[in-house]
């Protein structure tokens, strides 16, 4: 007997709510923008600047003991990765990295680091020290900016080849108010900001594609099965059809999400918070957000025949 979180054959009415769930939709957004401008993001060292440091030691590296040893000196934000080399498996490497210190602290700082960490391991020496500037770290940032923004416009570029503009305008409002809604989150609950949430961010982009085509693939094949109902039937039909697919795969992905948050430790947990929160959000705009949109703009019914006389007439003048 299969497993099934929905039943095959649904009729959920998706749209007599739609005034509710679009206000509800834009009311998220414009508390995660007021979010982000009123509190800001609690930029990790990736983006505000600091020192790395890469270590090596003869005894097993222990990160708990690493982090009590550099608690007292006060560095602020640390985070300590233990480094696994293939090549070397007997090698107990970390990379330490700490925020940006004053300029009248950070001459003493690599010292005060070296000294504290032999105390727990007299055998650990540094192997390298880097430092990355305010000036790197800015560049950093709009990089990041730069890999969300061309992501959403690539996607755009897709959705309008591979169905109609209409559809296309649909999935980047879904795509946009995820990631505003994740970006909120993550400023309310000042969780660090740094390359790997950005990393979350365009996995989330390209999960809540996926559930939103797989949608917009149902509806283009039932506007082709059923010329005379309205598009909302359409939809509605399709979005049922397609539900205990979105269901099931939204449940799998978040029950490998929350294993992953609960014993993964501190060093991903703020990646899979991020996965865990769009997964959720993404299943919510593809059903509510894209569709909705597409509803409201409509779309020809009959534009795959005009596209397929397109097509004819370009090969029959390839022919002559």
């Amino acid at each position: 007997m299969r497993l099934k979180l929905v039943p095959s054959e649904t009729n959920f009415d998706f749209f007599s709510r739609g005034a509710l769930t679009g206000g509800f939709s834009v009311l998220m957004m414009v508390a995660s923008v007021v979010l982000f401008f009123m509190m800001g993001l609690n930029f990790g060292i990736d983006f505000r600047g600091g020192t790395t440091f890469r270590t090596n030691a003869d005894n097993t590296v222990v990160v708990g003991d690493y982090r009590d040893a550099l608690a007292p000196l006060g560095l602020g934000d640390t985070s300590i990765v233990v480094v696994q080399d293939p090549l070397n498996p007997d090698n107990n490497v970390t990379q330490i990295r700490i925020e940006a210190q004053d300029a009248a602290v950070a001459s003493d700082t690599t010292a005060a680091v070296l000294a504290a960490l032999q105390a727990v391991d007299e055998t650990l020496r540094f192997e390298a020290v880097e430092s990355v500037g305010p000036k790197v770290s800015g560049e950093l940032v709009q990089t990041a900016v730069l890999a969300v923004v061309a992501a959403i416009a690539a996607v755009l570029f897709y959705i309008w080849l591979r169905f109609e503009w209409q559809f296309a305008l649909g999935a980047v409002a879904a795509l946009v108010h995820d990631v505003i809604i994740t970006i909120g989150a993550f400023a309310l609950l000042q969780i660090k900001f740094d390359l790997a949430i950005i990393a979350a961010l365009l996995t989330i982009v390209g999960y809540s594609l996926n559930d939103t085509v797989v949608v917009f693939d149902r509806v283009r094949e039932n506007l082709r099965k059923y010329k005379t109902r309205a598009l909302h039937e359409v939809l509605n039909l399709s979005i049922n059809e397609t539900l205990s697919r979105t269901v099931m795969t939204s449940v799998t992905t978040l029950i490998a999400l929350i294993s992953l948050f609960v014993l993964g430790g501190d060093v991903i947990r703020g990646f899979v918070f991020a996965m865990i929160l769009g997964v959720v959000i993404g299943t919510y705009s593809s059903v509510f957000v894209a569709s909705a949109i597409l509803n409201r703009l409509g779309v020809k019914r009959d534009w795959s025949k005009e596209a397929a006389r397109k097509v004819s007439g370009q090969f029959a003048d390839i022919d002559a």
